[in-house]
This record gives C-alpha cells, structure tokens and sequence, in this order.
C-alpha cells in the first residue's frame, strides 16, 4: 500500500462514518510530514449548514491544530474531486497538494469540470492528482445515492 493509498483509506473511513449519519459520504484529511493533522467528514444534514463539506472540516481541524492559518507543505487527501467552493478554500490555506479519490462529473472544480486548483491566474496553485483509489470511493458514493433513491 502506497502512502497515498493509506491516507485515503483513512478519508473513506471518515466517509464511512458520514455514511452511517446519512451524510453524503466524503471524508478528508490533511496530512503534514506524513502525520495526519486534520480531519474531516461532510457535516452538512447534522449541523444545518451548507458548506460543512469535509476538507472544509479538515481543513478547520488542522488550522486549529497546526495553530496557523496557512497550511503550506501540507497535502489534502479528499474522497471526492472538490467543489468549487472547497477548491477555493484549498488555495486560500495554502496547501502544497491535493490528491482526490472519484471524479465528481457535476460539480468538479479540481480538473473535471474546471482547473481552480492549478490556474495560474490565481496567486496560488496546488499540484493536483486524482483517482487516488477512485473505485472505491465512487462505489461508497454510488451504494449510498442507490439507498436514497429506494
């Protein structure tokens, strides 16, 4: 298993996690020098608030634990390909890099249906990889919006 495989099995735990409280299931977490420093699941049926998606989750979570707003030399290992909303918040923290799991083919902002995290008009870029275990997490995604539309 490769270091990147086993961040993103921790972030498919957390999605899990959010599975099993009827959370869409996206897990993240943020890793600095091969230690886990955030953590984060999508919170937004429990909590009532729109944008508790989970890399806004972890990135809180390390930003608090890191004391420092800035997460430079940090990556984000994230189940799903970030919204746009979640792209801009991982160039406003500075990350160094972003590996994510399945594709999101609606609402993609890291490479599917726009590139946020490396245009180079903005004063940040974020070297940027997907399909990090992509069946895996495409499949947790799938079997949970398969059971709401039961």
């Amino acid at each position: 298993m490769t270091e990147h495989q086993r961040y993103m099995r921790e972030s498919l735990r957390l999605a899990e996690e959010g599975f099993r409280c009827n959370e869409t299931p996206v897990g993240a977490v943020v890793v600095k020098d091969e230690t886990i420093v955030g953590r984060g699941r999508n919170q937004t049926e429990e909590t009532g608030i729109t944008i508790e998606h989970a890399e806004i989750v972890a990135i809180r979570d390390a930003c608090i634990n890191l004391a420092q707003k800035r997460l430079d030399g940090c990556s984000l290992y994230v189940t799903l390909e970030p919204c746009p909303m979640c792209a801009g918040a991982i160039i406003l923290a500075r990350f160094s890099r972003l590996f994510f799991g399945a594709y999101d083919l609606r609402a993609g902002a890291t490479g599917t249906l726009y590139t946020i995290t490396t245009d180079s008009r903005l004063n940040h870029q974020v070297e940027t990889h997907g399909g990090v275990l992509d069946e895996e997490c495409g499949e947790l995604l799938r079997k949970f919006f398969e059971e709401k539309r039961l």
